[in-house]
C-alpha cells in the first residue's frame, strides 16, 4: 500500500481525545506566549521609575527648629515646597478674608476633596492651623514666588509675592492679585509626630 493511500481516522464528533497534534499546538502555543512576554519584560520594566526618582517619592522633613514667623523650603519630586509657622497675626488675617474677595475659590489642597473652599481651614494643617505647607511654584509660568526668606518682600498681603508678573499670594498661600489663576497647590502631607511632617 503506498503511503499516500493510508486511512485517516473517521472524525467523530463524539471523539473528546485529544491528538498528538492537538497537544503539540497547545504547548507551541504555550511557548510562544511565555517567551513574547520575557521578550517584552525589559521593555516594559524600563518605564518604570529608577531608584533615585523612588527614593524621592516621600521626603520627611524635621520641623522643631522653626518658630512662628519662620519658614523652611524643601525640596519634593523637583519642586520647592514651602513650609511656613505662622503667626498669630498671619493666621487672623488670613481667616479674616471673606471667600467672595478671591480669586480662586478653591483650596487646591491634595488632602481634601477638590471642590473643597479656600477657606483658611481648608490651607492650613488639619488641627495644627499655624503650619501652612505648599506647592512653591507660581501658577502662573512657574516661577518661584519670594516670601521665605528673612528681608523679602511679601506683597501687600504679607504671604508670597512673584517678581514676574506681580503675582501677590497672601498668608494662606491664595492668590489676590496678578495674572496667576489658581492658589498655591498644597501636597500630600501628614504629620508623624508634632516635630515631623512626611511629604508625599
Amino acid at each position: 500500500m503506498a503511503t499516500h493511500d493510508i486511512p485517516l481516522e473517521p472524525l467523530s464528533a463524539d471523539n473528546d481525545e485529544p491528538t498528538r497534534r492537538d497537544v503539540l499546538l497547545i504547548a507551541a502555543g504555550g511557548c510562544a506566549i511565555v517567551g513574547g512576554a520575557a521578550a517584552l519584560w525589559p521593555l516594559l520594566d524600563q518605564m518604570n521609575p529608577d531608584a533615585s526618582t523612588l527614593s524621592l517619592a516621600t521626603t520627611e522633613v524635621d520641623i522643631s527648629h522653626v518658630e512662628p514667623g519662620q519658614a523652611l523650603t524643601v525640596m519634593w519630586r523637583g519642586k520647592p515646597i514651602f513650609i511656613r509657622h505662622r503667626t498669630d497675626q498671619e493666621i487672623a488675617k488670613a481667616k479674616d478674608t471673606p471667600l467672595d474677595d478671591l480669586i480662586d475659590p478653591l483650596a487646591r489642597n491634595a488632602n481634601l476633596p477638590e471642590n473643597a473652599p479656600a477657606s483658611d481651614d481648608n490651607r492650613a494643617a488639619k488641627d495644627r492651623e499655624p503650619w501652612l505647607v505648599m506647592v512653591g511654584v507660581c501658577t502662573h509660568l512657574g516661577c518661584i514666588p519670594k516670601g521665605q526668606a528673612v528681608g523679602d518682600y511679601k506683597g501687600e498681603y504679607g504671604g508670597w509675592f512673584c517678581p514676574c508678573h506681580g503675582s501677590q499670594y497672601d498668608t494662606a498661600g491664595r492668590v489676590r492679585i496678578g495674572p496667576a489663576p489658581e492658589n498655591l497647590a498644597i501636597p500630600p502631607y501628614s504629620f508623624l509626630s508634632d516635630e515631623k511632617i512626611k511629604i508625599g
